[in-house]
């Protein structure tokens, strides 16, 4: 069994930052990847960043130059540092995770965390 937890959502103000963390726990053998979507009411979910094991983080066009993914490897923790934050990056924003358990280490299960809302006004 495999969670994902997200905190550090908030009402914040235009022009703010915030940053999101998230923490996967549980029969971990390893991890692929690790990214962050978003999502408001009657649109589909997008990418806000993602980060492959071993290589360089790809990001949305809309967040380029105000969003950065980090991890922390030996916690099995992501983190969402956003910054400019304007009223449309408004959403539920979620962790995602590519984890191989330890029960069935040959396969890249995909998970999801509850997500945690940001909401950015003035």
């Amino acid at each position: 069994q495999v969670r994902l937890v997200e905190s550090g959502g908030d009402l914040v103000q235009p022009g703010k930052s915030l940053r999101l963390s998230c923490v996967a726990s549980g029969s971990i053998y390893s991890i692929n990847n690790m990214a962050w979507y978003r999502q408001v009411p009657g649109k589909e979910r997008e990418l806000v960043g993602d980060i492959v094991t071993g290589e360089s983080p790809t990001y949305a066009d809309s967040v380029k130059g105000r969003f950065t993914v980090t991890r922390d490897f030996p916690n099995h923790a992501v983190y969402l540092q956003m910054i400019s934050l304007r009223p449309e990056d408004t959403a539920v924003y979620y962790c995602n995770a590519g984890i191989r358990t330890t029960t069935q280490p040959a396969i890249i299960t995909n998970y999801w965390g509850q997500g945690t809302q940001v909401t950015v006004s003035s």
